[in-house]
């Protein structure tokens, strides 16, 4: 992996998103998905904070707002698991967040993801070939997923990197707002 000569960054604190009910989200992320539950705090005005261990000292957290504005799918979400609808979001959304997982387990995870009831979408094999998407595994293959929603509609996905990036993986010029691309 490339290193960073500026700051010498740890991986993510956390990710802070947003619960329409507390007592459901806990359920969720400690009792499925089996993230201990690590600090919760009570807030100004009835408000809720809680963060949940994913891993190597990372957290994704959640508030929980009484009377926060409800979920808006295709602005602030996407409306629906790749393959199955949009993936777009509007700018400055959340999109989704993957936990890696590893490589050697993820047949067992989506297994078990599925004995404990979640709905998944289609298992994603990703490499470089114009679709972006492999049926089989294969050399080319440089990550596989698998995606699904949490009880608030946030889109999660398991991942695993197959293989080590090189500079010839970084080559896309980025688009601007307009659609050109910027060397």
């Amino acid at each position: 992996m490339a290193t960073n000569p500026d700051f010498d960054f740890q991986g993510v604190n956390h990710v802070a998103l947003v619960s329409s009910d507390m007592a459901r989200t806990v359920e969720f992320y400690r009792d499925t998905l089996g993230m201990p539950l690590v600090k919760t705090l009570e807030l100004p005005g009835g408000a809720q904070h809680f963060f949940f261990d994913c891993g190597n000292g990372d957290c994704v957290a959640f508030f929980w707002f009484p009377d926060a504005p409800e979920r808006a799918p295709g602005i602030a979400s996407p409306e629906g698991l790749p393959g199955q609808g949009d993936l777009r979001t509007a700018h400055g959304s959340m999109n989704h967040l993957a936990f890696s997982v590893p490589v050697d387990k993820f047949d067992e995870y989506v297994e078990r993801l599925q004995s404990k009831g979640v709905e998944i979408g289609h298992v994603l094999n990703h490499d470089n070939s114009p679709s972006t998407v492999a049926v089989d595994m294969h050399d080319g293959v440089y990550v596989r997923s698998v995606y699904f929603w949490d009880p608030d509609g946030v889109m999660l996905e398991f991942a695993c990197w197959t293989q080590p990036f090189s500079e010839e993986d970084a080559q896309h010029a980025p688009a601007n707002a307009a659609g050109e691309r910027i060397a």
